[in-house]
């Protein structure tokens, strides 16, 4: 963690910036609202940059990272230190995140562009301490920002030492049985926008191999086609035809790989990349908890969340 970063979160709150009961409507809104109360109490803020930021961040992936909180931020390039917006709205405010009620406490956190794990870090933090929708509620009703700065005082959220695993992870990742067919592999892989490899697991839960896209294409061709130079002669694909007319006979562990790279929750974040250096081309790790796999980290969403997000 940067020796700078004082663990506490409540440091980074101070009461010129929460608002109870804001007026916004929608996320936008709510975003210009606590913006532009930051860079009228902060000097060397440009709301209209830091807004567009914050907002084209929030089109990607709705930062709601539990019922009825969102915590919407942005790398700020210039930045010395961290930023903190709060703002509240007891009758919730829609963050356009489906099957997510409307939010009812919004922290908006700006970050130096050239630490980029220390977002990361504080959503960390506000997940653990914010599991429970009733703390969510109870910070919603308080009525001044003094009673929310004395709450955040004596709750003592911090901010975590550093990132893990699990928390860069993509939680309750879409898997298969096993024993499901090749049919639904493809129509999951078909509606399923972005995924390339699915981890199969027994009836128990436990991770047994996995299954990509080049797995079904490899399953599908004849060995002695990848040896050939000339595929004149197949006009119609039959090898894809025959493969087809089987596909709901066909077990998933008939063909599935066994060679995945999986690691504990708890290992560093740093640790990821390493492995990813190191992999030649590997695309997603499976994270375990307990022995059971329990969310994967893709490479693109992670460099995404260290160096845009």
């Amino acid at each position: 963690m940067n020796d700078r970063i004082s663990p506490h979160f409540y440091n980074f709150l101070a009461e010129g910036n929460i608002i109870c009961g804001m007026n916004s409507g929608n996320s936008s809104d709510a975003i210009e609202e606590l913006v532009k109360l930051l860079s009228k109490n902060n000097a060397g803020i440009n709301a209209d940059e830091v807004i567009k930021a914050v907002v084209d961040r929030e089109k990607v992936v709705p930062t709601v990272v539990a019922p009825g909180l969102a915590v919407p931020h942005a790398r700020i390039d210039g930045l010395p230190n961290m930023l903190v917006a709060l703002g509240t709205s007891i009758s919730g405010i829609d963050f356009n995140s489906p099957g997510m009620p409307p939010v009812n406490v919004i922290m908006l956190i700006l970050t130096p562009k050239d630490d980029p794990g220390l977002h990361l870090q504080v959503l960390a933090g506000l997940a653990k301490d914010f599991k429970d929708n009733e703390t969510i509620r109870m910070v919603a009703t308080m009525e001044s920002p003094v009673d929310i700065i004395n709450y955040f005082t004596t709750a003592n959220v911090k901010i975590v030492d550093y990132l893990r695993a699990g928390d860069v992870m993509t939680g309750n990742p879409v898997t298969l049985l096993e024993n499901d067919t090749l049919k639904t592999a493809i129509e999951t892989f078909a509606i399923t926008p972005g995924l390339h490899d699915i981890p199969l697991l027994d009836n128990d839960g436990d991770l047994r191999g996995v299954i990509s896209l080049e797995d079904i294409i490899r399953f599908s061709l004849p060995e002695h086609m990848l040896w050939m130079n000339d595929l004149t002669p197949i006009q119609r694909f039959q090898p894809f035809a025959e493969m087809l007319r089987d596909d709901n006979e066909t077990k998933l562990a008939d063909f599935m790989r066994e060679d995945y790279t999986s690691v504990n929750e708890d290992i560093p974040a740093i640790q990821l990349a390493k492995i990813f250096c190191q992999s030649g081309g590997l695309r997603q790790i499976i994270v375990m908890r307990n022995g059971k796999p329990c969310g994967v980290v893709n490479i693109k969403n992670f460099i995404t969340k260290l160096f845009w997000a």
